[in-house]
C-alpha cells in the first residue's frame, strides 16, 4: 500500500498552526489488520488519524503518544499509538461492532463508542509518562480531542475527521484537520479561523472528491496567509518482534509457563503457547524446547 500524508504549516502572523491528514492508506491497514465492521473502521480509523497528527507534534525522535478512547458503548476501548513521525498503530477492543446508522444514514460512531473517557499519554523520556485524561463530550472522536487539547493543555483547537467506508468495506478516503491556535493569537485571525471551522464538515468526502492536503488547508484557513513548512509520509506501522515476545514470556515465570504447558498436554494439545499480536495479528509460536531454552538463557 502507498504511504499517507501529512502537511504541516503555520499562519504568518504566528496565531495558529495545521495539520492536515490524508490517511485513507493507514485506515485501509487497520481495516485488513482487525477485519473491521463499517462502524469499527470508522472509529479506528478516526482514533488512528488524529493520533498520526499528535505523535508527529512531539518535540524529540524518541517520543511516542498513546490516544485511548475508553466508552461504554459496544465498541469497547479504541487504542492508537504513534510515534513522532506520525507513524500509527491500534486496535479496536470490538472489531465487529454493528449499530444502526444516523437517520442521515451515516455510521453512528457515538452510538458505538458510547460515555466514557480519552486519554493521552505521551512518553516523553521522563521517568513516567504524561497522562491526560477528560470525559468524551461526543463519542464522535473529533469534538473529543478538541475538548481535550482545550481542557487538559488549554489549547484552542478545531479538528474535524473523517472515514468514508466504501461498498466492499475497504476505506474509500479518510482523513483530518487540526488547527491549534498558538498563544497571543490575533482576534481577526481567530475569528476566521472560528467561522471557516463550518466548511470543514464531512472531511473525507473532500478527500474522496480528489482534494490535496494542501487545498483542505486553504478551505481551513480562507483569508490567512499561511506557510507550509513540510510534507511528511506516515503509514500504519508495527514494531513488533520476538524479541519482545520473549519478554512477555519471561515475565509471566517459569512456573506458570510450565503449568500451561501440563494444562494443554493432560487436554490432548499441542505442548505449545501461542501469542498474537493485538496491532497487526502477526502469530508467534513457542513450542516446548523453546520455551525451556528461554528459561535457561535467562
Amino acid at each position: 500500500m502507498g504511504k499517507s500524508k501529512i502537511l504541516r504549516a503555520m499562519t504568518e502572523d504566528g496565531s495558529a498552526r495545521i495539520h492536515v491528514i490524508n490517511s485513507t492508506d493507514i485506515v485501509n491497514s487497520a481495516i485488513k489488520y482487525h477485519n473491521t465492521t463499517p462502524t469499527a473502521s470508522a472509529a479506528l480509523g478516526r482514533t488512528l488519524t488524529a493520533a498520526s497528527v499528535m505523535g508527529c507534534m512531539l518535540g524529540n525522535k524518541d517520543d511516542s503518544l498513546t490516544l485511548t478512547i475508553r466508552g461504554d458503548g459496544p465498541a469497547g476501548t479504541i487504542l492508537a499509538v504513534s510515534d513522532y513521525y506520525g507513524n500509527v498503530k491500534g486496535y479496536i477492543q470490538n472489531p465487529d461492532v454493528d449499530v444502526p446508522k444516523k437517520s442521515n444514514g451515516k455510521l453512528d460512531v457515538a452510538a458505538a463508542v458510547g460515555h466514557g473517557y480519552i486519554s493521552v499519554a505521551k512518553d516523553i523520556g521522563e521517568k513516567e509518562p504524561y497522562i491526560g485524561m477528560t470525559e468524551l463530550v461526543s463519542g464522535e472522536i473529533a469534538e473529543d480531542i478538541a475538548s481535550y487539547y482545550a481542557e487538559s493543555e488549554q489549547v484552542p483547537t478545531v479538528c474535524a475527521l473523517g472515514v468514508l467506508v466504501d461498498v466492499d468495506y475497504s476505506c474509500k478516503a479518510a482523513g483530518g484537520v487540526v488547527v491549534q491556535l498558538l498563544p497571543f493569537a490575533d482576534e481577526n485571525t481567530i475569528s476566521l479561523i472560528e467561522k471557516n471551522a463550518a466548511l470543514l464538515t464531512n472531511i473525507s468526502k473532500k478527500f474522496d472528491a480528489g482534494l490535496s492536503n494542501k487545498e483542505i488547508a486553504d478551505i481551513a484557513l480562507e483569508g490567512i496567509p499561511y506557510s507550509v513548512f513540510d510534507e511528511l509520509e506516515v503509514e500504519y506501522s508495527c514494531d513488533c518482534s520476538e524479541e519482545r515476545t520473549d519478554r512477555a514470556i519471561i515475565s509471566m515465570g517459569k512456573q506458570a509457563v510450565m503449568d500451561m504447558l501440563e494444562e494443554k498436554r493432560e487436554k490432548g494439545e499441542a505442548e505449545e503457547i501461542e501469542l498474537c499480536c493485538q496491532f497487526c495479528d502477526k502469530k508467534y509460536l513457542y513450542g516446548k524446547e523453546k520455551l525451556l531454552g528461554l528459561f535457561k538463557n535467562l
